[in-house]
């Protein structure tokens, strides 16, 4: 929070420093959405949203997104917020027609004020999750045409470079660090999509130490014509059975933010996905 251009950061904000620096913990209680326009009842829309977002975010719990409490908030988000900026996704593209400037689509950007997320968090007997483990997603594929591989960093099957860019984006809007292992770390690991399900802890606890993570984010999705769809099936390395979790019936985007969503409510320390 800035009072007279001085920084002022909430106790739970000062236990983040310890753990992200500055930047990132300023990156934790901020988030953005798309709005068309920036009239005061669009930003209102954007602000519930942000509120959405960054409780999630900011806690790993997405069972909040549920609770009674947060929908009353989310009519008074701007509560919450200490600054907020748009930039017209459209910058430079002259309005046109009968378009007004209602009808472009806006980035909303929101940073929350820590103190005050903070104390409504408190309603909800939760707090900032500040320690965050790096995961290496280690992720098999079973495509349209029954072909079998690994999701890697450096893979090159026609949807990969899709698949990576929906997984990153939905860690990215959790604050969850997450990278993917190369073709090579998966190979001298000695895992494939076809042994994934069942593979030793040990070869992927030593995946993610090459990669660079302190654990694994593993999980399978396949594609199933009837009822048409990608069915994801997740689970923390070396976690209990009951950690495992999954959907059906989805996009691969849907199944990524399943994943990821999963994952950041276990390590949080909430109660275990269904």
């Amino acid at each position: 929070m800035l009072r007279g251009g001085i920084q002022v950061w909430s106790g739970a904000a000062l236990l983040a420093l310890a753990f992200f620096g500055q930047a990132r913990a300023a990156e934790l209680y901020t988030t953005r959405t798309i709005t068309s326009g920036t009239a005061p009842e669009r930003r209102a829309i954007g602000f519930a949203q942000c509120l959405r977002d960054v409780v999630v975010r900011v806690t790993g719990d997405s069972r909040l997104l549920d609770e009674p409490r947060l929908a009353e908030q989310a009519r008074h988000a701007g509560d919450l917020i200490a600054s907020y900026t748009f930039r017209d996704r459209m910058s430079g593209v002259p309005i046109h027609d009968e378009q007004g400037s209602y009808d472009r689509p806006h980035d909303l950007t929101c940073i929350f004020d820590p103190a005050r997320l903070d104390a409504f968090l408190k309603s909800f007997e939760r707090e900032p999750w500040l320690r965050r483990p790096q995961l290496v997603a280690v992720v098999g594929i079973r495509d349209m045409k029954g072909a079998a591989s690994m999701l890697a960093s450096n893979s090159l099957a026609p949807r990969d470079e899709d698949m990576r860019t929906a997984l990153i984006s939905a860690a990215d809007k959790l604050a969850l660090p997450l990278v993917l292992p190369s073709q090579r770390q998966l190979m001298l690991a000695g895992l494939s999509a076809p042994t994934l399900a069942t593979a030793d802890p040990a070869r992927l606890g030593t995946l993610a130490r090459m990669a660079g993570g302190e654990g694994a984010l593993v999980g399978t999705i396949v594609w199933h014509d009837r009822p048409a769809g990608w069915v994801a099936e997740w689970r923390i390395a070396d976690g209990l059975p009951d950690t495992r979790w999954g959907i059906s019936g989805v996009g691969f985007d849907d199944a990524f933010r399943n994943g990821v969503s999963g994952a950041a409510q276990v390590l949080s320390g909430h109660e275990a996905p269904r």
